[in-house]
């Protein structure tokens, strides 16, 4: 059960059966991360496809080093004209990636456990209480667009005061261009239910013009 199915040579038969196990699998394990993952359908198709889809790369190459390094350059060009994703959605495609290389190489029963186990490994960790700390959870981002000629330094230092626990400048740039700044920093707000006060005092500020107040993400940081 857990030798290859491959021989020297494939035939057809060992090959639909890699083909059925890998997409029967595939569908399950999207089908699992669905209810843990935020992401669009189309995500979800493509990672049910992507065990069968390397598996049969890995099948044609059969060790010929040459379509190997082809194949290699080949999904290099895909990576980079992919647009990044979640730490989620990354992880659910090397997952997937990898479950199609046992395929590939014959190991069904491999890349079945390799797909299902790590559905129910990332679902159990989601659930259990664990890296999470309270006070990064309380992380906001607060954006503030103001207009040029506004010196920025020091100007909402007694709101912050008055109204966050803490606040982190994440950096400064220039929009509109270059007729307004747009400040950024990381907050956590002492009581959430101040939160359209403290908005509406920066507002008389910045000559009410946008502010935003988002869950602090390293991504939503740099957008």
């Amino acid at each position: 059960m857990f030798e290859s199915i491959y021989s020297s040579s494939v035939t057809p038969a060992q090959f639909f059966t890699m083909a059925a196990a890998a997409l029967i699998s595939g569908f399950v394990f999207s089908w699992i991360m669905s209810f843990r993952v935020r992401s669009t359908k189309r995500f979800f198709i493509v990672s049910a496809l992507i065990p069968f889809v390397v598996g049969a790369v890995i099948t044609f190459v059969n060790g010929n080093i040459g379509a190997g390094v082809a194949i290699g350059g080949a999904f290099g060009l895909i990576r980079f004209r992919s647009a990044p994703g979640s730490a989620d959605e990354i992880a659910a495609i090397l997952v997937a990636m990898g479950s199609g290389i046992a395929f590939g190489m014959g190991y069904i029963a491999y890349g079945v456990i390799i797909l299902l186990a790590m559905a129910l490994l990332f679902l159990l960790l989601s659930k259990v209480h664990i890296f999470e700390h309270n006070g990064m959870s309380a992380d906001r981002l607060l954006r503030i667009t103001i207009p040029e000629t506004l010196e920025y330094s020091g100007a909402f230092d007694d709101a912050f005061a008055r109204y966050l626990d803490k606040a982190e400048p994440c950096g400064v740039k220039t929009t509109a261009m270059g007729s307004m700044f747009r400040l950024s920093y990381k907050i956590q707000i002492k009581n959430p239910a101040e939160e359209k006060a403290f908005i509406d005092e920066l507002r008389t500020r910045n000559g009410n013009l946008e502010i935003s107040i988002l869950p602090y993400t390293e991504q939503a940081n740099q957008l």
